[in-house]
């Protein structure tokens, strides 16, 4: 009984140890660099901008040969709530739509919706 309590302390104390690498941002991190304060830019790719806004709230997926010559994926980024993030939250305070033709963002638009 008593090598069995042994083995799951040991057991226990390697899966804890394991998190250990896991690291908090800290207070200053968040200031100096908060989720989604990055610029979005024409001309970057999807993944550019899934690390600084993250994934879009809706991707919708837009045929129009005669206005663009093909298919556009179109990235939408709901507004939040002053209750979802109260401090400061100025450009999600709109829709914003993305558009891109391929891998590249080319254009970018804030909608009131």
């Amino acid at each position: 009984m008593n090598n069995i309590k042994l083995i799951l302390v040991v057991f226990l104390f390697i899966n804890l140890a394991g998190c250990a690498d896991i690291t908090l941002p800290t207070p200053k991190d968040i200031i100096e660099k908060p989720i989604g304060a990055g610029s979005v830019k024409i001309g970057m790719t999807k993944s550019q901008i899934k690390e600084i806004w993250g994934g879009p709230d809706q991707v919708n997926y837009i045929e129009n040969d005669e206005r663009w010559g093909g298919p556009r994926e179109e990235w939408v980024y709901f507004p939040m709530s002053s209750k979802t993030f109260p401090v400061g939250y100025g450009y999600f305070s709109k829709t914003k739509k993305l558009y891109f033709d391929g891998e590249n963002l080319t254009n970018l638009v804030d909608s009131a919706e």
